[in-house]
């Protein structure tokens, strides 16, 4: 009887991802009904708080040491990744608030956790890329709220009510991360909690499947009948997965990176965080389905995008190429 392994189940997580999506797809076929929306915040905390535990918060002083690297994952992520989204979001037609909203919500936010194993497969540094995930994940929850509220219509601001989302961040990211701060504690001193710590590594990817199962079951059948909005961002998401990785290569070369630093700075720069803005996507009832559903169609294209970029992204930027040498 074969074993499957951490490895393997990371290796293989994009077709596990599809795997689940067709499942809950089937489901709502199947088992339509509001337990699945019932289902999606208990299944996205306990999401958030195995990835947070994979995210080294107490080296986050660790990850400012590489100061080349850094800035080049923060001038990408935060300043050219919100003139990209925005240029490509107010292409959307200007009554599809909701759909404008979604699309920049997940776009703004850069990923933090499965951005590390799709870089070690894609021949970049992940050990720098995971070195520098609790500064994206501070950055992101501090600049988010700003960006949205420079970057979104009156209409998009009129949905997003301050109480409905002070909730679902205290509940499904300070709780989760508090929670996940504890427990590494727990395991730098102690070799029963690191066991414990150890073990939960095994859950991120299927975590993340129930949720891509739950979350779409629970959407699918009001969306349904709003197919054409939603699919209007695949276009978007589409060019932004074609624009970042050249962008994202041209500041590396400009801070010349080496090779694998530089792949590390475009996965980074290409692959977004749904599962933290997912939660307050929920947050929005006056937009019904749209907002979460445009979050999650976000994660499909990824997910076909990342197929592509673990073998092109290498020869996008060859070891041979000489740090900050044009191409």
């Amino acid at each position: 009887m074969a074993v499957i392994s951490r490895a393997a189940l990371e290796e293989n997580q994009v077709g596990i991802y599809f795997a689940a999506v067709l499942i809950g797809l089937l489901a709502a076929l199947a088992a339509p009904g509001d337990a699945w929306g019932a289902a999606i915040n208990p299944a996205l905390a306990a999401l958030l708080y195995v990835t947070f535990l994979q995210v080294p918060l107490a080296d986050l002083g660790r990850s400012l040491a590489n100061g080349r690297f850094l800035l080049a994952l923060l001038v990408v992520n935060f300043a050219l990744v919100p003139c990209v989204a925005y240029a490509l979001v107010s292409l959307l037609p200007s009554e599809r608030w909701a759909v404008r909203l979604g699309a920049l919500m997940v776009l703004l936010a850069p990923c933090i956790d499965y951005v590390v194993v799709f870089t070690h497969l894609g021949r970049g540094d992940a050990r720098l890329m995971l070195a520098a995930t609790p500064v994206l994940l501070v950055a992101q929850m501090l600049l988010l709220p700003v960006y949205l509220g420079l970057l979104v219509g009156s209409e998009a601001i009129a949905l997003m009510r301050p109480g409905p989302f002070l909730e679902a961040f205290v509940w499904l990211i300070v709780v989760p991360l508090a929670l996940a701060w504890a427990m590494q504690a727990w395991a730098a001193r102690s070799q029963s909690g690191k066991a414990v710590a150890d073990a939960m590594g095994w859950l991120p990817v299927p975590l993340m499947a129930l949720v891509l199962l739950v979350v779409i079951a629970a959407v699918a059948p009001d969306v349904r009948a709003e197919a054409g909005a939603v699919a209007l961002a695949v276009p978007v998401y589409a060019a932004f997965a074609l624009i970042m990785p050249y962008t994202s290569r041209a500041v590396a070369r400009l801070l010349r990176l080496e090779a694998e630093a530089t792949r590390a700075v475009v996965f980074s720069g290409s692959t977004r965080n749904s599962l933290v803005v997912l939660p307050l996507a929920f947050a929005i009832p006056e937009a019904g389905a749209l907002v979460p559903a445009t979050v999650v169609t976000q994660t499909l294209v990824e997910l076909v995008a990342m197929l592509a970029y673990v073998r092109w992204v290498p020869r996008l930027v060859p070891t041979v190429v000489s740090s900050g040498a044009a191409g």
